[in-house]
């Protein structure tokens, strides 16, 4: 009888050992479940921010490669210019989300829902740039500018509405 006891208690021994190891409780899933929510919903939007942010990053490198375009015209012809192929200027990349325009000329695509700009102009003794887009679907565009100061301007800005 000893011996069978021995074994008796060796045998409850496994059976608590395997109930210990049955993995977590629904109450401890749903304590998990709940933080990852509460990191989503805190950092989803900041991400989207960045993200729109970094979508204008664009429209500034390409209105200063304008600018940069103009001054070297106008250094060689003492004047500025409304064609951007006068100017050697044309958008690179396969992401284009602005339209650009400088006096008559224009490249890109008008965004959906954007009209054309009347900030734009061009004579001789100075010019505007204008890049318009819209880089997060709303029905607000992203409207930036540069004239031959270098003034690098959002006038209207669709990450922040």
């Amino acid at each position: 009888m000893a011996a069978s006891t021995q074994n008796g208690e060796k045998g409850a021994r496994t059976v608590h050992a395997i109930r210990n190891r049955s993995g977590f409780s629904l109450t401890e899933l749903m304590i998990v479940v709940a933080i990852i929510g509460i990191l989503a919903v805190i950092a989803i939007p900041n991400f989207l921010k960045y993200q729109a942010r970094a979508k204008q990053s664009e429209a500034k490198t390409n209105l200063v490669a304008i600018h940069t375009s103009e001054m070297a015209y106008f250094a060689e012809k003492n004047a500025y210019v409304d064609d951007f192929n006068a100017i050697g200027f044309a958008v690179t990349g396969s992401s284009q989300l602005y339209y650009y325009e400088l006096g008559s000329s224009s490249s890109g695509i008008l965004p959906t829902g954007c009209t054309a700009s009347t900030l734009d102009n061009v004579s001789a003794t100075g010019f505007t740039a204008v890049a318009t887009g819209n880089i997060d679907g709303d029905p607000t565009c992203d409207v930036w500018t540069i004239d031959e100061n270098k003034t690098l301007l959002n006038v209207t800005n669709d990450v922040a509405l």
